[in-house]
């Protein structure tokens, strides 16, 4: 992974998104899919994400790109708001996605080469038709994929494949942020690997910063240099990789980590299984203060009267519980 200073390329203050949803005649409500969510990514890092299905991972990604338009809070990157046209609209050719289904995000009726170059031809980055096609097979050689390729259709690839097709075009307009959105959740296991290895290839060969999004906490682990977890759309938990996986300290934390299999048969039969009570709730019908107060086994009165705030407790150790210091004596 790259060196780093000491300024945040990418940063999240106080992000919300809610999208309005009809629950009766004439009647909607809002649906906080996220709720004041604050973080930064410093240049040249990998910040993993991870959380259950429906906690706002892939929502943070989406609005931090303004795919979606935020609810409220400020977006900046390398120093800039991104709040006119035209800051977007620079903030779009230094930032892109990967897309979790690599499938649905190509076009069927469009070639390889067609797809990789559609972002040198929404900004106009190619002169002419030869330096479009130079770049288009830079970016092929890039991610692994061969120069006959180019005149494909992406239904003829393999999911391994068609996913290197979404990165290379999502380096396209060289880019220096990337949100990579449950990039290799598709893909046979033994792909994985591969496509994982080439994130980080590629990240020390262009100097890429991630927003890395995932489920499973062993890929997250492998390729990030801090991971935020989240849960019903509030950051709960912040800290290095390391520090997430050796000494968690929220409760929600604990049980993530808790099922993360172990290949060490002792280590597996000493660890002890960590299970939730009840279903994550409806960001709908959100419980009031802190939102994980319902499956938790720590939970008190005041759990329930405010939202723990995100808090550094050791060393760039943020944690949101009101009882962090009691439950990790």
């Amino acid at each position: 992974m790259t060196e780093r200073n000491e300024t945040p390329l990418v940063e999240a203050r106080h992000l919300k998104k809610y999208f309005q949803v009809n629950v009766g005649a004439f009647k909607t409500a809002p649906l906080k899919a996220v709720n004041d969510v604050s973080f930064s990514i410093m240049r040249g890092e990998t910040l993993g994400m991870v959380g259950e299905s429906g906690c706002g991972k892939t929502t943070v990604g989406r609005t931090l790109l303004q795919l979606y338009k935020p609810t409220g809070g400020e977006i900046i990157y390398d120093g800039e708001k991104i709040e006119s046209p035209a800051s977007l609209k620079k903030f779009r050719t230094k930032a892109s996605m990967v897309f979790q289904d690599p499938y649905s995000s190509l076009n069927p009726r469009m070639t390889v080469m067609d797809i990789i170059a559609e972002p040198l031809d929404v900004h106009k980055l190619c002169r002419t038709k030869e330096e479009r096609r130079e770049r288009v097979l830079q970016l092929m050689d890039y991610v692994g994929l061969n120069s006959e390729h180019a005149s494909r259709y992406a239904h003829e690839f393999s999911g391994g494949q068609r996913q290197r097709i979404g990165i290379a075009r999502a380096l396209a307009v060289k880019p220096e942020f990337m949100v990579c959105d449950e990039p290799v959740s598709a893909l046979d296991v033994s792909i994985q690997a591969q496509v994982i290895n080439m994130f980080d290839e590629l990240q020390d060969r262009l100097g890429l910063t991630y927003l890395f999004i995932a489920h499973d906490l062993l890929v997250v682990r492998h390729i990030s240099d801090r991971i935020a977890v989240m849960y019903l759309g509030k950051m709960v938990e912040l800290a290095s990789a390391g520090e997430i996986y050796d000494r968690p300290l929220h409760p929600y934390t604990k049980s993530l980590i808790s099922a993360v299999p172990l290949p060490d048969p002792e280590k597996a039969r000493a660890n002890r299984r960590i299970i939730l009570k009840g279903d994550i709730p409806s960001p709908l019908r959100a419980p009031s203060g802190c939102p994980f107060r319902t499956r938790c086994a720590y939970a008190t009165e005041a759990c329930a009267e405010s939202m723990p705030e995100l808090k550094d407790v050791s060393g760039g150790h943020l944690v949101a519980c009101h009882r962090t210091a009691e439950i990790n004596d």
